[in-house]
């Protein structure tokens, strides 16, 4: 087991990985689905090898027999480190792999001298968004809006926005 720096020959694994955890019926077997509120795939080849060739972006794997079972999305910003795209295998969630994924997050901040580390949840997501407050995130006040007309984000089924939400590391 390791968490080590996704490659471009990572892409299409990570593809799966993160469709299948957000998305369409395989992502109910987990808890973080939004397939209630999204229809569409969370993010495609094309989207994650832009995302990936980004000098500001690091993403990070965690590897169990070979195979990716989680991902994290690192950008860095002025004085943070943006994290996104938090992924577990939702056949294995509840096995601390995310919770390993945030403590690889804080060093990466902590490596890149960022004070804190911010990120955006849709509003909706209480479950979700309690869980990083359980893991030192705190909801800044702050919302931004979701790309409600942006297929590259899903389809929407109801009004969403984001908010933002932010640990000092």
């Amino acid at each position: 087991i390791m968490i080590l720096k996704a490659t471009i020959k990572d892409i299409p694994e990570i593809n799966n990985l993160v469709n299948s955890a957000y998305r369409g019926d395989s992502s109910r077997q987990g808890w973080t689905t939004e397939a209630d509120l999204l229809d569409g795939i969370r993010t495609d080849e094309r989207l994650l090898t832009e995302t990936i060739n980004k000098e500001d972006v690091t993403i990070l794997k965690y590897v169990h027999n070979d195979k990716i079972e989680g991902i994290v999305s690192l950008t860095t910003a002025n004085d943070h480190i943006y994290l996104g795209m938090l992924t577990v295998n939702p056949m294995i969630q509840n096995q601390g792999i995310g919770k390993k994924l945030l403590m690889a997050a804080v060093d990466f901040a902590i490596e890149h001298q960022k004070p804190k580390i911010r990120m955006t949840v849709i509003s909706t997501r209480a479950e979700l968004i309690a869980w990083y407050e359980r893991h030192g995130y705190v909801k800044t006040g702050e919302t931004s809006p979701f790309p409600m007309d942006n297929p590259d984000f899903g389809l929407p089924k109801q009004f969403l926005e984001f908010v933002v939400l932010e640990k000092s590391v």
